[in-house]
């Protein structure tokens, strides 16, 4: 039912006025936060509790500090408890408590509190000097060797927990983020869906896999729940996050949201969820991060800015631009539709881009005939030949049987030369008588 708020106006002829809330859409959870984290409440678990117990190592690894803090508080303060009742007993079973002059099992310990401070002493390996073990016990003996090694046992499971639960793989996945929302844009020539990368930390991680999923929820009329998970495809999904880096999926034929429009996209139901996993140079330790987005966080035509300075000594990253989008225009069509557009786009000229152009037709006309022989050079075209091709002279000396021969090549450059060129044949040859 619709919520209604009333409103009175200051004036004095005041109309009272209604205003009607729009109808209440409740707002769909989330399957992964956007810290990483999955938005899953598990009941009914069989033998819940023998599990945490039989993987107690992994229990306390994922509780919270102040839990573990408690925990291992509690189990030294146990232990020397126990310890010391321990000794107490024992002290009463001697006759130490009674008769002073006894020869006591544990020196100087007389009531329950010096029982409890010699086991904590020994535990804690403090040494105070005042109270200690004598020989006359052998239960004693026993029971001391016990604690000693029961407290290694404990102090080493301390200090592993706390090292594991420091160099766990969720704090260092916070120093790996994502960009608040993703965009969708056009890269050559295609509609694609991006967000960033980045790495806050100047130790950088050594390599990373990019990957992304669209969860669908769908709800039967009997109650059943299904999901499905469906993979997109990222184009270069190995990354080496040096600086923040822009994953892209194009929209193709073949992708979930191919068929998707920008209005479509509005009234859509899904989550689109990022992980992305890598190694750290540091530990050597294989780290996940995870977000995710729904589909009021996916912005059409948008485009994150640049952060990526270059400067004369090295790169500038500008973190405070990481979430930035400016506006670019982007049609808020389909991908298909937006393909098959591109498809049929005519060409300037007229003739669609996919269809070949044809060859032109044959004139019908036949073809020229040939030319007639040249006629003869008119003087003024042998006078330009003259300076595009000299005459030749040949020289041939007879000797005997011996004949010789030699083509120089020579250019008239005088116009006396060229008066007689007439009266000179173009190859002239010498004997030797006539020499």
């Amino acid at each position: 039912m619709s919520k209604q708020y009333s409103s009175v106006s200051p004036k004095d002829n005041a109309v009272l006025s209604v205003i009607t809330e729009p109808e209440y859409k409740p707002k769909k959870r989330r399957y992964v936060r956007k810290d990483g984290s999955c938005h899953i409440d598990f009941r009914h678990v069989p033998e819940e509790w023998l599990l945490y117990v039989t993987d107690i190592f992994t229990t306390l690894v994922e509780i919270r500090w102040r839990v573990m803090f408690l925990t291992f508080a509690l189990s030294y303060i146990l232990s020397w408890l126990f310890f010391g009742i321990l000794y107490w007993i024992i002290a009463l079973a001697n006759g130490d408590i009674k008769d002073p002059t006894n020869d006591p099992c544990v020196y100087e310990v007389r009531s329950f509190t010096a029982a409890f401070l010699f086991s904590l002493e020994t535990q804690t390996t403090i040494g105070y000097g005042f109270r200690g073990m004598s020989e006359n016990c052998m239960v004693a003996i026993i029971v001391v060797t016990v604690q000693d090694v029961i407290s290694c046992f404990i102090d080493t499971f301390v200090i592993g927990i706390a090292v594991a639960k420091m160099a766990s793989a969720r704090k260092r996945a916070q120093t790996v983020g994502f960009s608040n929302t993703a965009v969708i844009n056009l890269r050559d020539g295609f509609l694609c869906l991006c967000w960033r990368i980045g790495d806050f930390r100047r130790h950088h991680v050594v390599e990373g896999t990019a990957r992304a999923q669209i969860i669908r929820t769908t709800m039967h009329t009997t109650g059943k729940v299904d999901m499905t998970y469906r993979d997109l495809k990222i184009n270069q999904s190995e990354i080496i996050l040096t600086t923040p880096a822009t994953v892209f999926h194009r929209i193709e034929a073949g992708s979930p949201l191919y068929s998707m429009g920008l209005e479509d996209l509005r009234k859509e139901d899904f989550e689109l969820v990022m992980s992305f996993t890598y190694t750290d140079d540091s530990s050597g330790i294989l780290h996940q991060t995870r977000t995710s987005y729904m589909p009021d966080e996916i912005y059409w035509g948008q485009l994150f800015q640049d952060m990526l300075l270059v400067n004369r000594k090295y790169y500038k990253v500008d973190y405070s631009m990481f979430h930035h989008t400016a506006k670019v225009l982007v049609p808020e069509v389909s991908a298909e539709e937006f393909d098959r557009k591109k498809l049929i786009k005519p060409s300037p000229r007229g003739t669609p881009l996919h269809t070949p152009r044809p060859s032109p037709r044959p004139s019908p006309r036949p073809s020229p005939r040939p030319s007639p022989r040249p006629s003869p050079l008119s003087p003024r075209s042998n006078f330009q030949d003259q300076h595009l091709k000299p005459p030749t002279v040949t020289v041939e000396l007879v000797n005997g049987n011996v004949t010789e021969a030699e083509m120089v090549s020579s250019r008239t450059t005088t116009n006396e030369k060229q008066q007689h060129h007439d009266t000179l044949s173009p190859t002239t040859t010498f004997t030797e008588d006539s020499l």
